[in-house]
């Protein structure tokens, strides 16, 4: 068995959380990029979104997680019961989420859907693998958005692709693993190829931003549609 060593330290995070919507229930945000959702377990990486909240929303709790490097929506329980409730939603799949992104290359359909299961290996951490036999099941629908290319420092124009990306499963790293397995990894990925196509590697953040975040009020019972339109 295999021991998990982290030895990840976040750089210090200077951007604000922006709260998008807040009543006794829940706290719906904008997470900023290169922020943890959660603090770790070195001190040195106790700067998170639930260290932050809880200075102000004291009891509260996360549902779900986003990664260091992806920005966007978050809903957040302010009490047990809320969590308890939200987190449901999240486990039935009764949560609609999209993501924007931008990936690497000139993705050739308009749309699609990858299926691969996903694996943890201890002795690649903090990568995850695509593996079919020890996986859980995961799949993401895509959609092209735009096919664009962005100038190089060195002049060169480098092919890039806007997706609107659909998570059916909430597998870690899902979205990543999922767009290098499509063969168009997400532009500023550090784990899963986004740096390594020439002028990409000065790309100054992980190019996936939670735009999207359909969900039941647990208390009032309305549909909360949350929107958050991508920085990038």
């Amino acid at each position: 068995m295999s021991t998990i060593i982290d030895n990840f330290i976040a750089p210090p995070c200077h951007e604000q959380i922006e709260t998008l919507y807040q009543d006794e229930h829940l706290v719906l945000i904008n997470k900023p990029t290169g922020l943890l959702s959660l603090s770790g377990k070195n001190p040195q990486n106790l700067d998170s979104v639930h260290h932050r909240l809880v200075q102000e929303f004291p009891g509260c709790t996360l549902v779900h997680r986003l990664d260091f490097g992806t920005s966007g929506l978050m809903v957040i329980a302010r009490n047990k019961a809320i969590n308890a409730a939200l987190c449901q939603q999240f486990s039935q799949r009764a949560v609609t989420k999209a993501y924007s992104a931008l990936l690497c290359g000139h993705v050739s359909d308009n749309d699609g859907v990858i299926d691969a299961a996903i694996a943890k290996d201890p002795a690649l951490f903090p990568l995850m693998s695509i593996c079919a036999i020890n996986g859980k099941p995961a799949r993401s629908g895509y959609r092209v958005v735009e096919r664009f290319y962005r100038e190089r420092e060195d002049g060169a124009l480098l092919p890039l692709t806007r997706v609107e990306l659909t998570p059916e499963t909430g597998r870690t790293h899902q979205l990543r693993i999922h767009c290098q397995q499509l063969g168009h990894p997400i532009l500023g990925c550090d784990l899963y190829g986004g740096l390594l196509l020439p002028g990409t590697e000065h790309t100054p953040r992980l190019m996936l931003h939670a735009s999207e975040l359909d969900f039941v009020h647990p208390v009032s019972g309305e549909l909360i549609k949350a929107r958050n339109a991508s920085p990038f």
